[in-house]
């Protein structure tokens, strides 16, 4: 047997515990927000020194954190080396996650497989390469055995934010410094290209007044009204605006939250709005924002007794690729086209992920790992979040031949 049938062959005869280290991270909780995320940790570090494999527990400051608007992050790192010399190559997924919402046929937290499918938040995105990552570097130790460079595992808690507490964290602290990194995602492409994001929270004031005499007040309904449909007009506009970046389309701007007023005979004298606006790698993050909010800006000075306040939530860098990148590409689509019987594209999501940070320090990356053709079909971020047990086991079997190919 070669090298590749033999990592194979180790990951077919542990599959079934792959699987039951999955159902252990799904059953853990990590809603965020509140974002209490160190539990997960522990948990996980548990679990994986039951593989004989040991978890530095960096906790991100409490003070840090809550200023942050989240409760707890303890990111891991389980750092294995080999030899002097080589490449030290990093393995990044996230175990926050929003909360699960409605309309669910699977428990969320449970971990039940049915039809192929393991079912729960997060057992797509990305707890599924938590599993996977795992997997490859076992295999990889008891198979190939490799005799010079490293492995890391960075196991981190803050994608949903923006990462900056996460693989951000960890960077800035100098904890870590690979040559190369795989972050978690889908099987059937490897992404080296992202787009951006910018989150704003948009508070409309007007004043409340009683319904019946309703010209004693200012309503800020209605101001907020004028200014979400300046908003969603920039819509029509961003169709125009295109990347060159195959999967990558145009960017475009949502809003996902709104709430206002006190009661039904009040006029509404306050209104917050949140939106996201998704950037292309070719835009410029600073015009984006100036320019969203001079939209903003005018739109409110329409209605008399308006005024709002703008505030950045969020802004996530798109990433863009490093040209260091290409032997972690070409050994992805080596192996996962034989693996999964067809092309493994290189190409750009409309996602954002943490990987932009690792790639503003200079560290090449691609997002490659265990799920579906599409985020439509993984259904994260929705119910019924799922991951396939057979894209599990061959996203495994694809980054444990990379791995071996890169330390060889």
């Amino acid at each position: 047997m070669t090298d590749y049938a033999k990592l194979d062959a180790w990951i077919d005869a542990h599959f079934d515990e792959e699987v039951k280290f999955l159902q252990e991270l799904v059953r853990v909780p990590t809603d965020t927000p509140p974002g209490n995320n160190a539990p997960h940790a522990e948990r996980t570090a548990e679990l994986l020194k039951d593989f004989g494999l040991d978890a530095e527990k960096h906790a991100v400051p409490a003070q840090e954190v809550k200023d942050y608007g989240l409760e707890s992050i303890t990111n891991l790192i389980v750092r294995r080396q080999y030899g002097s010399g080589g490449l030290t190559v990093a393995l990044n997924a996230h175990g926050d996650v929003v909360p699960p919402g409605e309309g669910w046929t699977h428990d969320p937290y449970g971990g039940e497989i049915a039809d192929g499918s393991l079912y729960g938040r997060a057992a797509a995105v990305s707890k599924s390469d938590f599993a996977s990552f795992t997997f490859a570097l076992r295999a990889l130790e008891a198979v190939a055995k490799p005799a010079k460079g490293s492995v890391e595992l960075h196991f981190t808690y803050d994608e949903e934010f923006g990462g900056i507490l996460g693989p951000g964290w960890l960077l800035e602290k100098g904890l870590t410094k690979p040559d190369l990194m795989i972050a978690a995602g889908f099987s059937y492409e490897v992404v080296t290209a992202h787009n951006g994001c910018l989150q704003m929270e948009v508070t409309v004031h007007g004043k409340m007044a009683h319904a019946a005499i309703p010209t004693t007040g200012v309503d800020a309904l209605q101001g907020a009204v004028k200014i979400l449909n300046a908003l969603y007009a920039q819509n029509a506009l961003y169709q125009e605006v295109t990347s060159k970046v195959e999967g990558i389309t145009h960017p475009y701007l949502n809003v996902g939250r709104i709430e206002g007023g006190t009661n039904t005979n009040v006029v509404p004298g306050k209104v917050v709005f949140k939106l996201d606006r998704r950037m292309i790698p070719e835009e410029n993050p600073v015009e984006v924002e100036a320019t969203i909010r001079k939209v903003i800006a005018d739109a409110a000075a329409e209605s008399a007794g308006i005024t709002v306040d703008i505030k950045r939530l969020l802004l996530a860098n798109s990433m863009k690729p490093l040209a260091g990148n290409k032997p972690l590409v070409d050994a992805i689509q080596k192996h996962g086209s034989e693996l999964f019987g067809e092309p493994v594209k290189a190409m750009g999501t409309p996602l954002y992920t943490d990987v932009r940070l690792y790639g503003e320090a200079g560290i090449p990356g691609v997002i490659y790992g265990a799920g579906p053709r599409t985020v439509l079909e993984s259904h994260a971020k929705r119910s019924d979040e799922r991951v396939v047990l057979e894209d599990l086991r061959r996203a495994t079997k694809v980054v444990a031949r990379t791995l071996s190919d890169l330390l060889a």
